[in-house]
């Protein structure tokens, strides 16, 4: 019936799955940072032009945009109930992430 209690709502056991969406966010930023360091050695191979250090000065602050991100939400996750990560989050990772490959693309080209 409607005004029956029913029964009482189940506390959500996280498990393990908290501790592996910090790693996978860990893991990205270790490979974000590897991508970090390539841009550098490919922007400086042929000398520092001015478009190479435009592109690797948007390229850093691209990097630190997303480790702001991952910070963010590594020290979300270390609480008992996690929240969901926000859409804000989301499209701040994705756009930092879509913008490193435009990046990325300019310098090679």
């Amino acid at each position: 019936m409607a005004g029956e209690p029913g029964p009482p709502a189940e506390t959500r056991d996280p498990g393990l799955q908290p501790e592996r969406t910090r790693l996978a966010w860990r893991r990205t930023t270790l490979s974000w940072t590897v991508v970090a360091v390539l841009a550098v050695k490919l922007a400086l191979i042929d000398g520092a032009t001015a478009a190479g250090l435009t592109g690797l000065a948007l390229a850093a602050l691209l990097w630190i945009g997303f480790l702001a991100v991952t910070h963010r939400r590594i020290r979300s996750l270390d609480t008992p109930r996690p929240q969901v990560l926000s859409a804000r989050g989301a499209l701040l990772a994705t756009g930092c992430t879509v913008a490193l490959a435009v990046c990325g693309a300019a310098l090679i080209w």
